[in-house]
């Protein structure tokens, strides 16, 4: 990007900003942004990492740009590309999590699903994470993000804010990545300049106060809100937090940063919240704000829900199931329509707490249908982490064979194996296919497949 040209009024309304350098600014702006992805930590992989991002022991950038879509890792859900600042969400997260204590977390602007995925990375199984997406046409994406992760504790669901003021105090943590003016991005999307202006600012001000109301009676007593947004404005950011503490019992979290990280640390003029701001030029990522304030009062508590109509679930059927789980008994399991799913049997009381106020689109891991005495396997079961790789069978791909399985082209492989078969690339899932005597029937997604005929040229 060369003599980029930014909204008139815009670096004027960063002047009087926490931080700011106008002139390590614009120069940023002249370059292309930092390349960086998060590795996902339980799928460890050979893939070619750069310096790690400081505030993130997962993340790392890339000397250049590589064309995502025709690695196969990426695609099995061995990393995601992630833009270094917002990995400072999982900073905050980790200094405020308890130690030992389950904790149910909900992402509530989720989509696309870096940081539920950043989040996810940061849980145990015991622990559940909610990513919630309003946008219905954003939510596929989040629930591929999610699927490739391969975790059987989170659940996606397609709801207003407002839904989740029936979940009195239910969530331990809240992450609420707000939509804004997006001026953070300019460097990233061209399209955001042409959108940014002092009346969106004060659009997406409100907009924001109204959700964080919505949210609010969700919260815990002694739970944690973490505030995102990827604009500098200080109406959207610092007054949001004075607005919160004045409005709402909740008190700032002062959260640690080392000197080196060339993070801006602010603080609101009210009641001295703090914030921290990314600013491209001091630190290598992209805009971001984000603030952690813990809330001090009880919103009431939601009455325990439990589902006394057990589904009845065939026994053969559930032993059949039963043998493609790693540790099985760990887990619960129920239908919905002829799908099998299993979650972590701690979240089964949750699980049927949400269901009865959400609109949910995905519960921990789908595994697959029954036909006859036969499991027909999901591809998030191909994905997950749970699956049992001593019962079924797997063929690992090279790379130009791998690449044609994500085209969902018909492969030709020499072996003798027959039936449901893993497709796996440097030892990664990346679905499944049926092996037959004389051809192989590929079932990888096709709504997922690579559409592309070949890579860009570099």
């Amino acid at each position: 990007m060369n003599n980029v040209s930014f909204p008139p009024n815009f670096v004027d309304s960063l002047r009087s900003e926490p931080g700011f350098d106008e002139q390590s600014f614009v120069n940023a702006h002249q370059n292309d942004a930092p390349v960086s992805v998060r590795v996902n930590p339980f799928k460890p992989s050979n893939i070619k990492k750069g310096p790690q991002v400081p505030w993130c022991n997962e993340g790392f950038y890339l000397n250049k740009r590589p064309s995502f879509t025709f690695d196969p890792l990426f695609h099995a859900g061995a990393y995601y590309v992630q833009e270094a600042s917002s990995m400072f969400i999982g900073h905050i997260f980790n200094y405020i999590k308890p130690d030992g204590e389950p904790v149910k977390v909900l992402d509530l602007c989720a989509a696309p699903g870096g940081k539920s995925t950043l989040l996810n990375s940061l849980l145990n199984n015991t622990d559940l994470l909610v990513a919630n997406e309003i946008i219905k046409t954003r939510v596929p994406v989040l629930t591929d993000n999610l699927a490739r992760w391969g975790t059987a504790n989170s659940i996606v669901t397609n709801n207003d804010p407002r839904d989740f003021s029936r979940l009195k105090g239910f969530f331990d943590i809240i992450l609420v990545d707000a939509p804004c003016s997006g001026s953070g991005m300019f460097r990233k999307d061209n399209a955001a300049m042409g959108e940014w202006s002092e009346a969106n600012v004060d659009l997406c001000h409100q907009r924001q106060q109204r959700i964080l109301a919505d949210v609010y009676p969700a919260l815990k007593e002694d739970g944690y809100l973490i505030y995102s947004t990827c604009s500098y404005s200080h109406q959207e950011n610092e007054d949001v937090l004075d607005w919160l503490c004045s409005e709402f019992e909740m008190e700032s979290v002062n959260i640690p940063v080392d000197t080196d990280w060339n993070i801006t640390v602010s603080q609101s003029s009210k009641h001295g919240a703090y914030g921290y701001r990314f600013y491209p030029g001091k630190i290598q990522g992209e805009g971001l704000f984000a603030a952690c304030l813990k809330k001090t009062t009880d919103s009431g508590q939601l009455s325990t829900y439990k589902n006394n109509a057990q589904q009845k679930l065939p026994a053969g059927e559930m032993e059949l199931v039963k043998q493609y789980i790693n540790n099985a008994d760990d887990f619960y399991y129920f239908k919905v329509a002829d799908d099998w799913l299993a979650i972590d049997r701690h979240h089964h009381e949750s699980l049927n707490i949400l269901h009865k106020n959400l609109y949910i689109k995905k519960s921990g891991v789908r595994i697959g249908k029954i036909a006859g005495h036969d499991l027909v396997p999901d591809h998030e079961l191909a994905l997950s982490t749970i699956i049992n790789k001593d019962v079924v069978l797997q063929t690992e791909l090279n790379y130009d064979e791998a690449i044609a399985y994500l085209r969902k082209d018909n492969l030709v492989l020499d072996t003798q194996d027959k039936g449901w078969s893993l497709m796996s690339y440097e030892g990664l899932a990346l679905g499944w296919a049926k092996l037959l005597p004389n051809r192989v029937n590929n079932y990888y997604p096709k709504e997922l497949r690579i559409l592309a005929s070949s890579p860009p040229t570099p």
